[in-house]
């Protein structure tokens, strides 16, 4: 569960100023249309509407009022740092829509914008050549479809190569990620199936499950208990007025959730999943590359077999900086989805030089190229994303997500505050993603913070700098110290499961009131004690592990003698 303030019940004055800002907008809107003397242009007899007259009204009144803060052109690689290219909003014109003209000017932005999470986005020493060379030898396109003459030996490997690196048999790869959700599940469904869909999956998720003619069910976003009501529930009625067996049952959760930052409980959703003999299918395009101590994904990161997960998805435009996406199960269906999947039979096959730059970089983490470089940036990664978090929770701001996760939203709520806290990052050399109506609520608008390996610790301080002085400027800092100071206890609490890996050196201070050990992450404070176990050979004991070497086990760091043990939360270095 996110640590974070609960989205669905924001603060109430937030609120009430979102819904008499709102109320005004469409007020002097309807107003200022009633008594205009130019008036909106009218449909010609016998042709639809482009659009609805509310969704029409909303543009006009609203969006094209702040479409700055959306769609920034960039002049460069999307890294660490980009050039993003000035605009200028001239006045409306007769249709009340605004322009934006380009400027001509650059300006040199720190990018949290970006899904750059491992830094593939930009030259790498490794990559870089290796595409080049493909791109020489191969084309730009293969200008056909797998199934056709669109298949080389690249994308074989690359095949094998996905395969490996999530733990499965095979996996078969495909030119878009979106397109991998929305034409891979109209093929695994149909009528007479029933998919089971986390509340704030991805608009592919939605979109190929309404394709799928199958029954469609919602449950409660990363509520296991709830999801076990609705499958209990779907299992004992069956289908709708035949109340037959249901053919098939998919669960549908994703690893990382792009708009709220968090993982899913998978461990909680499989055991669900075999209870009731239901298919999983794990969405890990923010997941794979960004979660697990080697990259790994979801499974890895929860300690879950990746064989009790059925289908595994995942895309390569987020951690491997490239195209594409990929489905990853057993052999008879892989092959049923490259006989019978539109995705493989009929588009275009994925770019040459797109797929040597996915197996440069899985190559890369699996240190292939003789150096760690690769499990480097995945460190480098999480140790980023915990500062920042820890840090923008100590500013009193609502951040959204869990531990390890690089992507933060920051709670905004207030919809007039969107677009000030937006120009104001711009304005100091800061791109960030501000995220409102219609894919949130009106009355949950967010910024959304994307942290990268390639961030460095200067260029962190230095957003935060930023975040700092605009949240300042639209009051976003919904927390008192105090309550800042509980969340970030809370993060850290969950963060101990997560940090069990690392080596401690035990500090004991003279007063007895507080001991840490120091990692190379940072280290841990202890704050309560644990019952006393009289076992010195590190056997689990009443529930806590004991070690004779004073190393950290399931986040208790022990003392040599195995009798005094503290629970201790981590914190990074830095973090406080």
């Amino acid at each position: 569960m996110s640590v974070g303030h609960d989205p669905a019940n924001p603060p109430f004055l937030a609120t009430l100023g979102t819904l008499l800002l709102l109320t005004t907008v469409y007020v002097l809107g309807k107003l200022r249309e009633l008594f205009s003397s130019s008036g909106r242009k009218k449909s010609r007899q016998g042709y639809a509407p482009i659009r609805e007259k509310e969704e029409d009204f909303y543009d006009r009144r609203v969006f094209s009022r702040i479409k700055d803060c959306w769609n920034r052109p960039i002049a460069s690689a999307p890294g660490a740092w980009i050039d993003v290219l000035e605009r200028d909003a001239k006045q409306f014109n007769s249709n009340f829509h605004r322009s934006l003209q380009f400027t001509g000017s650059v300006k040199r932005c720190l990018n949290l914008g970006s899904y750059n999470y491992l830094g593939f986005a930009a030259a790498d020493e490794y990559c870089t050549p290796r595409v080049q060379s493909t791109l020489k030898d191969l084309g730009v396109s293969m200008c056909s479809s797998r199934s056709d003459s669109g298949t080389t030996s690249l994308h074989l490997d690359l095949e094998r190569e996905v395969a490996t690196f999530v733990g499965k048999p095979e996996a078969v790869v495909f030119g878009m990620g979106y397109v991998t959700n929305s034409a891979v599940i109209p093929v695994l469904a149909g009528k007479g199936c029933l998919l089971i869909s986390d509340a704030l999956n991805h608009a592919s998720i939605v979109v190929g499950a309404r394709a799928s003619g199958a029954k469609v069910k919602v449950f409660r976003h990363n509520d296991a208990e709830h999801l076990e009501d609705v499958l209990r529930a779907s299992i004992s009625q069956g289908q709708p007025r035949t109340h037959r067996p249901w053919k098939k049952i998919i669960i549908i959760v994703e690893g990382i959730y792009s708009m709220e930052g968090e993982s899913c409980c998978l461990k909680e959703i499989v055991e669900v999943k075999k209870k009731y003999k239901a298919y999983l299918y794990l969405d890990e395009a923010h997941s794979i590359g960004a979660l697990g101590k080697t990259g790994r994904g979801c499974c890895e990161h929860w300690g879950v077999d990746p064989a009790d997960v059925d289908i595994m998805m995942g895309t390569f435009t987020k951690s491997f900086g490239s195209c594409g996406g990929y489905i990853a199960g057993s052999p008879e269906l892989i092959n049923y989805l490259r006989r019978h999947g539109p995705a493989h039979l009929y588009a275009a096959s994925i770019s040459p030089a797109a797929a040597q730059q996915i197996l440069s970089a899985i190559k890369l983490i699996n240190g292939e190229d003789g150096s760690t470089r690769g499990i480097d940036k995945v460190k480098q990664l999480h140790d980023n994303a915990n500062y920042f978090r820890c840090r923008l929770l100590q500013m009193g701001l609502h951040v959204l997500g869990d531990w390890n996760s690089p992507v933060m939203p920051i709670m905004i709520y207030h919809s007039g505050k969107l677009p000030i806290f937006s120009r104001l990052c711009l304005a100091n050399n800061v791109a960030t993603v501000v995220v409102g109506f219609p894919a949130t609520s009106v009355l949950l608008v967010r910024a959304r913070v994307c942290i990268s390996a390639s961030h460095s610790r200067e260029d962190l301080e230095y957003a935060l700098e930023v975040i700092k002085d605009a949240a300042d400027k639209c009051l976003l800092r919904y927390r008192g110290p105090k309550e800042a100071a509980e969340q970030v206890k809370l993060l850290l609490s969950s963060a101990a499961v997560h940090s069990s890996e690392a080596d401690a050196k035990v500090t004991v201070d003279v007063t007895g009131k507080k001991r840490a050990a120091e990692t190379d992450d940072g280290f841990y404070l202890f704050e309560e004690k644990v019952k006393e176990s009289p076992q010195k050979n590190g056997k689990v004991m009443n529930g806590v592990v004991t070690q004779k070497n004073g190393k950290v086990m399931n986040g208790v760091v022990t003392q040599k003698n195995g009798k005094s043990h503290k629970k201790g939360h981590f914190i990074p270095s830095g973090a406080l």
